[in-house]
């Protein structure tokens, strides 16, 4: 068994202070998601955890990419036949998360899941790249398969198929939006004092601020 406990980090590069915060979470994202955006060591910035309630009862994380976020939430693309997708179905309360250790920071987001309307998967499926667009059909995510040749076999199958013609959205594959209900931020400080606001949705337009202990 290999020991971690001396693994430690003293974190010192920032602070987050009622003083300098926004009414309501998307702002403060939005702030935190381009500042981390524009550091030169951080590779896609838009990574995020989903965590959701699967039918077996057991939670399962997983990291997706997150394609756009507004007042109304937070939005990705996936398989709605995959494994995620029928534990959204099943519960559409899931949490988000995503982990910035260059700026130590993290953002924790608890949400209501629903389906992006038709169009907004549409737009976003026609302007992926060819090659992803076909393997979003190739794939039917989550299931067993004998090996990767079959997912290879599909697509070359499907290369040959659409060569030449446009490559129709699959009506299983679409987006989510996730319209959060609790926003929490950690920004590390030294000492183990991490700084934790968390946003509480008390209505369609306000937000509870609160101050948790580290």
């Amino acid at each position: 068994m290999k020991d971690l406990s001396n693994y430690r980090k003293s974190y010192e590069k920032s602070e987050l202070l009622e003083t300098t915060i926004p009414e309501d979470p998307i702002n403060l994202f939005n702030r935190w998601f381009h500042e981390t955006e524009d550091l030169d060591d951080v590779d896609e910035a838009n990574a995020m955890t989903i965590s959701t309630i699967g039918v077996d009862g057991f939670p399962k994380s997983r990291v997706v990419l997150l394609k756009k976020f507004n007042e109304e939430g937070f939005i990705f693309y996936t398989n709605y036949d995959s494994e995620k997708g029928q534990a959204i179905a099943n519960n559409p309360n899931v949490c988000l998360s995503f982990f910035w250790p260059s700026i130590e920071r993290q953002v924790i987001i608890k949400g209501i899941a629903e389906k992006t309307p038709t169009n907004v998967s549409d737009n976003y499926f026609d302007s992926r790249p060819t090659g992803s667009k076909l393997g979003a059909i190739a794939s039917d995510q989550s299931r067993v398969i004998a090996s990767r040749l079959v997912l290879e076999e599909k697509l070359r199958e499907l290369e040959q198929y659409y060569d030449g013609k446009e490559i129709p959205r699959p009506t299983n594959w679409g987006g989510y939006l996730i319209r959060p209900q609790e926003v929490e931020f950690w920004q590390g400080r030294p000492n183990r004092l991490h700084d934790r606001i968390r946003y509480q949705l008390q209505d369609d337009f306000n937000w509870k601020i609160e101050r948790l202990s580290s």
